[in-house]
């Protein structure tokens, strides 16, 4: 796992034909916007969030975000534990965003 800055990460993400943007966020936190082509996958679903990422195909890397960059930090621990090997958090999160938004 990586914490990446906005500009790290969205240089990374722009530049990666492998890459996978993962949303973990409420289903009513991406209502108020989200980064074009996310996937949202709550993380607060627990157990259910572990199964959806197992279905997910490890070989890609994934860019993952939240609100503040709290719990995509926690998402990417989860993460390297089940074996992805690439997951990289957004430092500071969507509310500091400064790319492109779907609202």
């Amino acid at each position: 796992m990586a914490d990446l800055s906005q500009e790290e990460w969205s240089e990374q993400l722009e530049s990666d034909d492998n890459a996978f943007l993962l949303d973990v966020r409420t289903p009513e936190e991406v209502e108020e916007g989200y980064i074009p082509k996310a996937t949202n996958i709550d993380i607060y679903l627990g157990q259910e969030f572990v199964a959806e990422l197992e279905k997910l195909d490890k070989t890609k890397n994934y860019y993952v975000y939240c609100r503040s960059g709290q719990r995509s930090g926690q998402a990417c621990a989860i993460m390297n534990k089940l074996g992805f090997e690439n997951a990289f958090n957004l430092e500071g999160g969507f509310m500091n965003w400064e790319g492109d938004v779907v609202e």
